[in-house]
């Protein structure tokens, strides 16, 4: 069977009825509440590359692999004292 369109004013009905589905989800949308938006946890400031190095000496010092000696001197290079 063949569907025929209602043309009213030079649109066709099925092209208006699509039309004003369209206008009804997009209002529809606009009014809805927006979905909460989950509060981003501020993630642990970056480790600066000092601290990391400094933490393998400090393992390295109670080895025994470095002496207290050389430690210190590293660490004092490392932060610039």
């Amino acid at each position: 069977m063949l569907a025929t369109a209602v043309v009213v004013g030079g649109v066709s009905s099925h092209a208006a009825k699509k039309g004003a589905q369209q206008a009804n989800q997009q209002a529809a949308a606009a009014a809805a509440p927006a979905a909460p938006v989950a509060p981003v946890e501020a993630a642990a400031p970056a480790q600066p590359a000092y601290m990391a190095e400094l933490e393998q000496l400090s393992q390295l010092l109670q080895q025994g692999v470095i002496t207290q000696e050389e430690f210190d001197a590293k660490k004092k290079q490392l932060l610039g004292l």
